[in-house]
């Protein structure tokens, strides 16, 4: 079974590395997250070096299909944000396979 890494598990790792209180922990990774998403809303890109890089593009209306009961329906125009793993992050994920 995967466990997911919570927001509350980083602000522990930041606690038990760094040894700021809990809730200072807490509360930079909300302000961390808010000013990534705030910048990606602003800018639509947003790159951190040797991590990747988000960009928001728009996906054009289309017609779709629900699996279960075959039905075509509309799907409306949407923006959508993509990742692009930086090649550093990239071959620090593959060592660590070996």
């Amino acid at each position: 079974m995967v466990k997911n890494f919570t927001r509350k598990d980083l602000s522990n790792k930041i606690f038990s590395k760094l040894g700021f209180s809990k809730n200072y922990s807490s509360t930079f990774i909300d302000n961390f997250f808010e000013t990534l998403s705030n910048n990606i809303s602003k800018t639509n890109k947003l790159k951190i070096t040797n991590f990747g890089t988000f960009r928001v593009i728009t996906k054009k209306e289309r017609i779709g299909r629900n699996p279960k009961t075959k039905v075509d329906a509309k799907i409306s125009q949407r923006k959508v944000i993509k990742f692009k793993a930086a090649s550093f992050f990239k071959k620090k994920i593959n060592n660590n396979e070996k």
